[in-house]
């Protein structure tokens, strides 16, 4: 109890916060699976949720595109996908945030990027969305090199 007094030769033990519950990022070689997106934020308490997928177009910057390829760190990318999502969620308070990230080579109309958010109203889940996605375009080091008909070009981290 708080109120007991230690004596000499008790012990104390300090036991540091586990965090628990399912895993909030997923980067992955594997192809993503948007309803596991979803159902890593659904709850009782949500009545919104939004899915965001991001896939890969056949068309950038004017050229056509074959393939991507993408690379990361992945503790490091993981890491920062953790970060966004505590950062969104205690300014969008209720808001709830998965999000799935591939690397490797993506080939026309793959998933690259999932983003699951909910809350108990729209327009908090619609803004935690938008907000993890422009986010990650900016601070997640995950590096895109196109193929196209030009030639490859890489695409670099920090701007989208």
């Amino acid at each position: 109890k708080p109120t007991d007094v230690l004596q000499d030769g008790d012990e104390v033990a300090l036991i540091p916060p586990v965090q628990g519950g399912a895993p909030r990022v997923l980067v992955t070689l594997d192809t993503l699976d948007p309803a596991a997106a979803l159902r890593a934020v659904s709850s009782p308490e949500v009545g919104a949720t939004i899915l965001f997928v991001g896939t890969v177009r056949n068309h950038s910057r004017g050229k056509d595109v074959t393939k991507l390829e993408y690379e990361a760190y992945v503790p490091m990318v993981e890491k920062q996908l953790e970060v966004i999502i505590g950062a969104i969620e205690e300014e969008i308070p209720g808001s709830q945030l998965f999000i799935a990230h591939r690397y490797g080579e993506l080939t026309i109309g793959d998933i690259s990027i999932v983003i699951a958010s909910a809350s108990a109203h729209r327009d908090e889940a619609y803004r935690a969305s938008r907000e993890a996605i422009e986010r990650i375009k900016v601070d997640v080091p995950i590096f895109k090199k196109e193929l196209t008909s030009d030639g490859d070009t890489w695409v670099g981290w920090g701007g989208g």
